[in-house]
């Protein structure tokens, strides 16, 4: 058993892990990063939930499914006719498959470029030394490696539904509903929260008949009403059947498929009979075989690492990141919050904003939005302006044929200060860079009215939301 000396020591790969060991290695520093993720070979796979099971493999499907969406429904509006229409979801799971190796592989290439040290395995902590902290690495072999920091980045696992375990194969957690072999005739998803909108957006444009449960009484309760009820109205639209305020009381699995016993918003008795279930009802932090007990490192009751505003733990020198820790579950922050423990290890000033996290859901239309909510605004008694403007008055969309949704500011009454943006809408994931740029730089709803932005475009909606603030919009 060998016992390698390293400055930081990182136990996970996923977008915190990577992004942390690499920014601490820029820094100088002898680096270590431990991930257990494995390819169908058995090989390394580097990129935790969000490249394996998670963002990147969606998608890729969301875009495929899109692709097959609109060759059936919009193409003959371009002009373009089409016969016998089909879709080989063999081969797209297999070009999605191909899309996450590369991000895999291109992590293990960033390491070897940043002189990151990569072990295979599960890390776990062994014991406090006077050099810092051993860390058990299990894998093919076992071995320990000291650190004399120390970041832990092991992210989350879905959450299953009490009395109805994943199985994979009837009831789905994000990594099975990533790898259905075949367009299901009837599919259920509980929970309308992000993975299970995306999941169910991929499979409805598929073909299969998608009802999705939801308990608590209002659509998207996170994001802004008007935006949320424009979503809904979209989504229903489309063919997904939505129910909302309902009480799972029993799931049954059989060789037919999946029974959903549940009573309504009102109490009444229901049964949904599907081929296959999807369970997104959220997700818990994931500490279990960390052996957190051996140092001491403390833990709250939902199994998260306790950390203050900077992610340092209750242990000297031993600090946290991401999905295991308190705050948004996004692989974007997890990123920011490793780049700011490697740059505070090395004394400088790391930063991270959290009232200036984008959200994204990537359904169609997207759902995008930065900020406070119309609801919280109202909540705090804060005195705003609102301004929106539709897609369906915006001549990039009109030709994209895409004019469903709106973008909608929301600024302080007296200083003009931007509060929030929400967009529902195409391209809403792309478009709310610039309003994170702008809540980041202070910058008032007059600011962006007066930036010229291209013609045609998208962006435009984002002015003209912008000026609807002061009630001037110039084409609707």
């Amino acid at each position: 058993m060998s016992s390698k000396q390293f400055d930081v020591i990182v136990i996970g790969g996923g977008p915190g892990g990577y992004i942390a060991a690499i920014r601490a290695a820029q820094l100088g520093f002898a680096t270590a990063c431990i991930d257990e993720w494995k390819n169908e070979k058995g090989g390394p796979a580097p990129g935790g939930t969000c490249t394996n099971v998670g963002c990147i493999p969606s998608k890729a499907l969301l875009q495929s499914s899109e692709h097959f969406d609109h060759a059936g429904h919009a193409f003959a509006d371009h002009g373009i006719g089409l016969k016998d229409l089909s879709i080989d979801v063999t081969k797209m799971l297999g070009r999605k498959d191909t899309v996450v190796k590369q991000n895999n592989d291109g992590i293990l290439y960033l390491f070897k470029k940043n002189k990151v040290t990569f072990f295979h395995g599960r890390g776990s902590f062994a014991r406090t030394t006077e050099a810092g902290y051993e860390i058990k690495v299990t894998g093919t072999a076992e071995e320990v490696i000291v650190g004399k920091h120390v970041i832990v980045a092991t992210g989350s696992n879905p959450r299953a539904l009490p009395g109805a375990p994943f199985d994979e194969q009837s009831i789905l957690s994000n990594d099975g509903a990533l790898r259905i072999p075949a367009v299901p005739k009837k599919l259920g998803l509980i929970g309308a929260g992000v993975i299970g909108l995306e999941m169910g957006s991929v499979w409805r444009r598929l073909g299969a008949e998608v009802t999705v449960l939801e308990a608590l009484p209002a659509f998207l309760g996170a994001v802004d009403e008007q935006i949320a009820k424009e979503a809904q109205k979209a989504f229903v639209k489309q063919g997904l059947k939505i129910e909302l305020g309902v009480k799972i009381a029993e799931v049954k699995t059989s060789k037919k498929g999946v029974s959903v016993a549940y009573a309504n918003a009102k109490g009444e008795p229901q049964t949904l009979e599907v081929d296959k279930l999807i369970v997104s009802i959220g997700r818990v932090p994931n500490t279990n075989g960390l052996n957190a007990e051996a140092v001491g490192l403390k833990l709250d009751e939902r199994g998260a690492i306790v950390v203050d505003d900077d992610c340092r733990t209750n242990l000297p020198r031993v600090w946290a990141v991401g999905d295991v820790v308190r705050g948004p579950m996004l692989a974007h922050k997890a990123e920011e919050e490793g780049v700011a423990v490697a740059e505070r290890i090395a004394g400088q000033h790391g930063h991270v904003n959290f009232n200036t996290i984008p959200w994204v859901i990537y359904t169609s239309p997207e759902i995008a939005w930065v900020g406070q909510t119309e609801q919280q605004l109202k909540a705090a008694g804060r005195a705003y302006k609102a301004g929106t403007f539709p897609f369906m008055a915006n001549g990039r969309a009109r030709a994209l044929g895409d004019t469903t949704g709106m973008v909608k500011f929301l600024a302080d009454a007296k200083t003009d200060e931007i509060l929030g943006v929400h967009i529902v809408g195409p391209m809403a994931s792309e478009l709310i860079a610039e309003a994170v740029v702008a809540m980041e730089f202070k910058a008032s709803s007059e600011d962006i009215a007066r930036i010229c932005h291209a013609h045609p475009s998208l962006s435009e909606a984002t002015k003209e939301a912008a000026l609807a603030v002061d009630k001037r919009t110039l084409n609707f």
